[in-house]
This record gives structure tokens, C-alpha cells and sequence, in this order.
């Protein structure tokens, strides 16, 4: 498994490439430290010749390979760095087929109001990258990873392999998974055929790591799982972000997206349609 992680160069951009850093440590894993190449308003506004684009390009290639060199020292990892200046998504899409990256790692904001209503890079990747995202806040610390909590609402058949991921990343950082439902009890669920499969495959996935599962009723979700993860005292929450139609989408706010802001703990968001070749295990 290859990690990339997405730096802007701010304090909270470096932190979660130190985050990422210690993963690829511990996993054997090459890094990709990545900066999309940006020029500032005022230089796109002026008279901005060829040459001083090329410039400042190189001052931020530069740079880059500078943190990439550090991060190797420090964590005794290859690093490698890339720097690209076409859209997100196209350059995301690159370099994770060039180096098979199963990992991307970016840092998590606060919430804000604008965060809150419009989101943030790294809900944009969430939403639309086709492999698993770890978002990092700044306080989270890669030393304390024991307690998972997978927040799911159980409604449909989860891909196998996906669960499958969940067991590793269990099993990697020898810490237990709670299977967190806001809707019905798990004896409820049993009895529906629907949830009973997603059940189903849940135990079947999880077998041989501890794991248990907790159901609250409740009609405020993303309330249930904050205070689930203060009560649980949780090091690393597990979602899988939902796809909606377009219409669809302007009534329903991801529910992955918005924990992806103003959490303490690390979000990890795997895609639905995505068989990984490794997540954290």
C-alpha cells in the first residue's frame, strides 16, 4: 500500500503529513507527499509572464521536495514528491494510478459556518475520490489509535471487502471496533431481511478482532456519533460516504462530509464502489 498525503504547506497540511508519515512507517509503505500547484489571485490577475510562472513553480517544487526530504529523515520512509498543476481530481487520479496509492491522507479543518454550508477540499475529495481518505484535525496524535468506531446505518449490504479493510485496520493497530447504529436495535435489525444481511455480513467480516455492537434512537445522527465518540473516548471514526443523484444531492448533505470538519479523532471514509488493495492493514 502507498499513502498519499496532501500538503499546502500550512501547520495543519503538516501535521497530517507527519499522520501519513507515520503510517507509511509503520506499514513499509511509500509516501507521496502532493501540493497542487496554485498562483496566488494577484499574480493570475497581473501581467503574469511564462517565465515568472515557471518561477514560482519551481520555488514551490523546491520547497516540496524539501518536506518530502525531512520526512524521510525523520521517519525513515521513502518519499516521494509530486507537484502538479492541473484540477484535483485530474492529478489525484494520476498519481494514484502511477504509484497505486490505496490511501489518501489530508488535513481536517474546524468547523466553521463556510465549512459547515459549502465545504472544504477535503470534503470535496471525500465526496468524489474513488479510494479511502483518512481526514486528520490537527490534534489528533498517530501514537493513540486502539478504539474504532464504525458508524453505519445498516441499511444496505456492505461490500465484503470493504468490511474486510475494517478487520485489518482493527487488527493493525490491536484495537476493537464498535459498530455504531443510530436507528433501531440490533434485535430489530435481525428481524428486517434488509438489515439482516448487512448484519450478516458485518459479523461474518469482523471475525476475529473484538467487536461489539451499540444502537441509539435517534432522529439527530451526526449528534449521536459526536457524543458516541466523547463517551467511547474513540481514536479514529470509520464512515462510507453514500452517493446521491444531483437532485438528490441538494436536499441531502453528506453525513460523511460534514463529520469530516471540527472533529478531534480522525475521520477514515471508504467509498462504496471502492475494493481496496489496503487501507491501514
Amino acid at each position: 500500500m502507498n499513502i498519499l498525503a496532501a500538503t499546502d504547506f500550512t501547520d495543519l497540511a503538516t501535521h497530517a503529513s507527519a499522520y501519513a508519515a507515520g503510517i507509511a512507517k509503520l506499514r513499509k509503505s511509500k509516501l507521496i507527499l502532493f501540493n497542487l500547484f496554485t498562483p496566488s489571485i494577484h499574480a493570475l490577475n497581473s501581467q503574469f509572464s511564462a517565465e515568472n510562472f515557471q518561477r514560482m513553480y519551481d520555488r514551490t517544487r523546491d520547497r516540496l521536495q524539501e518536506k518530502a526530504d525531512a520526512l524521510s529523515k525523520e521517519f525513515d520512509i521513502e518519499v516521494i514528491a509530486e507537484l502538479s498543476f492541473i484540477s484535483m481530481d485530474e492529478a489525484l487520479d494520476t498519481i494514484i494510478g502511477k504509484h497505486e496509492v490505496s490511501l489518501l491522507v489530508f488535513g481536517m479543518n474546524e468547523k466553521t459556518w463556510d465549512i459547515e454550508l459549502l465545504g472544504d477540499t477535503t470534503t470535496a475529495v471525500i465526496k468524489n475520490c474513488r479510494v479511502p481518505t483518512l481526514a486528520v484535525p490537527f490534534k489528533a496524535s498517530f501514537d493513540h489509535l486502539k478504539k474504532i468506531l464504525f458508524a453505519t446505518d445498516l441499511v444496505e449490504e456492505l461490500p465484503q471487502p470493504i468490511i474486510e479493510r475494517i478487520r485489518i485496520v482493527a487488527e493493525t493497530i490491536g484495537g476493537e471496533v464498535e459498530v455504531f447504529n443510530v436507528d433501531k436495535k440490533v434485535a430489530e435489525l435481525k428481524a428486517e431481511n434488509s438489515d439482516a444481511l448487512a448484519i450478516n455480513a458485518i459479523d461474518s467480516g469482523l471475525q476475529g478482532i473484538n467487536y461489539y455492537y451499540k444502537n441509539v434512537k435517534s432522529n439527530a445522527v451526526i449528534r449521536e456519533i459526536e457524543k458516541e465518540i466523547k463517551q467511547t473516548k474513540a481514536d479514529l471514526l470509520i464512515m462510507v460516504p453514500k452517493k446521491y443523484g444531483f437532485g438528490a444531492s441538494i436536499v441531502h448533505r453528506s453525513k460523511t462530509g460534514i463529520m469530516a470538519s471540527g472533529l478531534n479523532i480522525p475521520l477514515l471514509s471508504i467509498p462504496v464502489g471502492y475494493v481496496p488493495v489496503d487501507v491501514l492493514g
